[in-house]
């Protein structure tokens, strides 16, 4: 019985980068090891075909993870921006109810949206702050 294996890596899968994520380290942790146990299996004992395409599949499905949280991330991105233009202009009163003021401005910060009142004050987007229109 002859299996043939192609198998599509994407780019930059083999790069270094400065800034890796979690996701990425895991990704390029599970390709080092699946050819890692491909080159040391016992020539005597070859791996069995079926545990190969599982492992294949399971890459499969890892590249696909990778692929599906960048979307996503694109996406929250997208609906943090779809936020700071809806709080522009309204009034806003932080969570502990002591900074109050209209939003003159939105800043997206990677921690989530921050907002800038007209005096300059920021405050954090966060649960528990009030908005309303502005008086």
């Amino acid at each position: 019985m002859t299996v043939d294996m192609t198998t599509t890596i994407p780019t930059g899968a083999n790069s270094t980068t400065t800034s890796t994520s979690k996701t990425a380290v895991d990704y390029q942790s599970f390709l080092k090891l699946l050819i890692a146990e491909m080159k040391n299996q016992d020539p005597t004992k070859p791996m069995d075909s079926t545990q190969y395409v599982a492992q294949l599949a399971t890459f499969s499905q890892v590249e696909q993870s990778v692929q599906t949280n960048t979307k996503l991330d694109q996406i929250m991105q997208s609906s943090a921006l779809s936020q700071a233009d809806a709080l522009i202009g309204r009034s806003i009163t932080s969570a502990d109810g002591k900074t109050s003021g209209t939003v003159a401005s939105v800043r997206l910060a990677s921690s989530g949206l921050i907002a800038v009142l007209a005096n300059g004050t920021e405050i954090p987007v966060t649960s528990g702050i009030s908005v309303k229109a502005a008086s």
